[in-house]
């Protein structure tokens, strides 16, 4: 069972809430950051955090937008997209990071902490593999800025996946890029998948390639730590 609670960044004192589920089982792997999409704390997000948990992890899913609007959720469409583009041009990378940071903070009593990212959260889970201290490792899904983040120096290993029916993200030319700056970086296109699509239920979903990306990014976790 997931609930909000309320944490504070270090680098503004801004509070922002979060999504927060303990892990469920007797032995805990220790801790998962999900990073939402622009569309904010949706529904996708709380299944997502239900995952991570009942996967063993302890998660928090912070709410990025929140000093554009507390508590800010919108629907995946033209509305939605113009909206959350906007908020994340507004809230900016140091906020991001600031945010992850409290999270890492908030977590790491738990054990290893990793971050997994959708889309927006897809380049900032890079992003914060780069800037934010702590991390064990990091899962980046059709981020669209990853391309041009790839040079930067990583603190941790990132595992990516994109979708070959990705009409917002060229899945060739961000592999070559990835791989040119990081050839060690483990880079999976999903033939079948289009955007978004670890969302179930949605057109742009293969079930059996989301599947298979999930167990990829848990095998890529797990062994980061082993």
């Amino acid at each position: 069972m997931s609930h909000l609670i309320s944490l504070t960044a270090v680098h503004d004192g801004f509070a922002f809430s979060a999504l927060h589920a303990k892990a469920h089982g007797a032995v805990s792997r220790g801790a998962v950051i999900v990073i939402q999409e622009i569309f904010g704390l949706d529904k996708y997000v709380y299944e997502d955090v239900a995952r991570w948990s009942a996967l063993g992890f302890e998660v928090l899913a912070p709410s990025m937008f929140d000093r554009q609007e507390q508590g800010f959720t919108a629907e995946h469409n033209a509305e939605g997209i113009a909206k959350g583009r906007d908020y994340a041009m507004a809230n900016g990378p140091e906020n991001a990071m600031g945010d992850i940071a409290a999270c890492v903070a908030a977590l790491k009593a738990s054990g290893p902490v990793f971050l997994t990212g959708y889309c927006y959260g897809g380049t900032m889970a890079w992003l914060a593999a780069s800037r934010v201290p702590g991390l064990a490792a990091a899962a980046s899904y059709y981020g669209g800025g990853v391309a041009a983040m790839a040079h930067l120096p990583l603190a941790c290993p990132v595992i990516v996946h994109l979708g070959r029916k990705d009409a917002h993200i060229p899945a060739d030319e961000v592999k070559s890029a990835i791989l040119a700056a990081r050839p060690q970086t483990p880079v999976h296109i999903y033939e079948k998948s289009g955007h978004g699509f670890n969302n179930d239920g949605v057109d742009a979903q293969d079930p059996d390639e989301a599947a298979l990306a999930r167990q990829r990014t848990l095998d890529f976790f797990l062994q980061a730590v082993a």
